[in-house]
């Protein structure tokens, strides 16, 4: 196939911006797919809703395939991201506000307002928009479609179909390619569909599995230990008590495993579905993430104080069905307390004493001052006779997490703020498991990006497209190892050089953090130097 070059050399109005034949096809396939949702929206009346769904969600698909395939595969080789910052819905412009208002309005009606999408409330017929999916509904689980079945189907068909498009932009990179197919196969069916056959299986006696992704684990997964979900899990015999342990092993087993091993872009860029959809949907806005250095500690108080939050909240909701007698309860409320502060106190003390270096001077102030805080409202409790935890009750802890970090900061901001603040404005300063993962992939994780900085020529393309935010450049210039603790792996600061300067590696835990300024050759014995790397 030949492809197309620009011979554009204009800086005001590239040809890029323009649209071929194929692709304003393309678009108006997928507006008439949009359009059919718009008309369910209003309550059209379809005769068969079977048809008009698959219609609607297959010409969305079809409409986006085409475009890929023309925008990617007749162009010369190599990443394109040519004019983002021309096009309005890619540099903040109009088109991106209007798409930014469009989505935080749609997560703020599906999160708090479903029945105006349709969600019947007292028994009756689903209408609108969400009776639109009832047919796919009842096949897969056997149930009438809620808010977040409709919310299940476009996230997973987004990750889909612009999964495809992110790997034909990428097409010439290995590790974009699989880390794609990882994400897009485990939203299909660890997050999509499992969940919907472990509902169909508890129209089956004895069963009463929680709607439960797999892949989700605590803190991600904060209502893993809510009562409701821990007799669900118990009386659903050998396989719920089976999914229980999996889960509390995926906490303290497995993922330290695999983070020690691969760092936390193990799950963040291969398994996670929030990450999925910021890698894949998102990709258009990664250059959109603040590179300040204001954003950066904004970044570090904000996502470990959701942490802190999160921990607490937990504690809490455990507490709360825990009785105070040793006769009865082998694991009481105090023994609970006692548990969880002592573990925090190891944690913190084995990081103080062997990893110390490795934490900057307001780093180390800033775990001093959580632990500190932390171990005072363990202290409260455990030495006092409240029956709520931390002088708070725990259903408003619960509250409070899920509606402020679960929906408002999860959902709402951390989807619909794309076109404005980039694709991972959520796991970069809310999500609680990057948090935990970051902590571990800086303190013991073989994970790092190496730099070749003779190689590098400054050209910027790495820090621009760090979707985390982070200033890869200046590591690159020093020659240094890139361990950070937001780092979620993509590796498209690799995959845009075009110098080969950054490589993702896994090593050996020696010489993993360099973090000299500058290395002259009358400073250092390069030999030894290159030895010990």
């Amino acid at each position: 196939m030949s492809s197309k070059l620009n011979h554009s050399m204009s800086l005001a109005k590239p040809e890029a911006n323009d649209l071929s034949i194929k692709q304003k096809i393309a678009v108006f396939l997928g507006v008439v797919g949009l359009f059919i949702f718009v008309l369910a929206l209003f309550n059209a009346e379809f005769p068969n809703k079977a048809i008009f769904l698959t219609s609607s969600l297959a010409l969305i698909a079809i409409g986006t395939i085409i475009f890929a395939n023309d925008l990617y595969l007749t162009a010369s080789k190599g990443i394109k991201n040519d004019g983002v910052w021309f096009k309005s819905i890619s540099s903040r412009g109009i088109l991106g506000w209007i798409v930014g208002i469009v989505l935080t309005g749609f997560y703020i009606v599906l999160y708090f307002y479903p029945e105006y999408l349709g969600l019947a409330s007292d028994g009756s017929k689903n209408t609108g928009l969400i009776s639109l999916f009832d047919p796919l509904s009842y096949m897969l689980s056997g149930n009438p479609a809620s808010q977040w079945f409709v919310y299940g189907t476009l996230y997973t068909l987004a990750i889909l179909i612009f999964g495809y498009k992110f790997m034909l932009k990428y097409r010439h990179n290995r590790y974009q390619q699989l880390r794609t197919v990882s994400v897009m196969f485990f939203q299909l069916g660890f997050a999509y569909l499992i969940p919907e056959f472990m509902a169909r299986l508890n129209k089956s006696p004895g069963y009463n599995l929680p709607y439960y992704d797999l892949k989700s684990m605590w803190p991600l997964n904060y209502y893993l230990f809510d009562s409701w979900s821990i007799n669900g899990f118990l009386s659903s015999g050998g396989l719920g008590l089976l999914l229980l342990i999996f889960g509390v092993l995926s906490i303290f087993v497995v993922s330290p495993i695999l983070t020690y091993k691969y760092g936390k872009r193990w799950y963040c860029s291969w398994v996670c579905g929030c990450g999925g959809l910021a890698e894949t949907v998102g990709d258009p806005f990664r250059h959109l993430s603040s590179k300040k250095l204001s954003a950066w500690k904004i970044e570090r108080w904000l996502v470990h104080t959701v942490l802190v939050f999160s921990i607490l909240m937990t504690t809490a909701v455990v507490y709360t069905y825990l009785g105070n007698d040793p006769n009865k309860f082998w694991l009481t409320r105090k023994v609970l307390l006692l548990g969880v502060g002592l573990l925090l106190t190891l944690v913190f003390s084995l990081v103080m004493v062997f990893k110390r270096k490795q934490l900057a001077k307001d780093a180390r102030y800033g775990a001093i001052g959580y632990f500190v805080i932390i171990m005072v409202l363990f202290l409260m409790h455990y030495t006092g006779a409240t029956d709520n935890i931390f002088l708070i009750k725990s259903s408003s802890l619960r509250a409070a997490y899920g509606f402020y970090i679960g929906s408002i900061f999860s959902g709402v901001v951390g989807t619909g703020f794309y076109p404005i603040l980039g694709n991972r404005v959520w796991c970069r300063f809310g999500c609680p498991m990057a948090a935990i993962l970051g902590f571990q992939q800086r303190m013991f994780s073989k994970f790092r990006i190496t730099t070749n900085g003779g190689q590098c020529i400054s050209c910027g393309n790495c820090s621009v497209y760090c979707e985390m935010g982070i200033d890869v450049r200046a590591y690159a210039q020093k020659g240094e190892n890139i361990v950070r603790s937001s780092c979620v792996g993509c590796g498209v600061c690799s995959a845009v050089c075009p110098r080969g300067v950054l490589k993702l590696e896994n090593g050996a835990m020696n010489g993993r953090i360099n973090s000299n300024d500058i290395l002259l050759g009358n400073d250092v014995n390069l030999m030894d130097l290159l030895n010990k790397k």
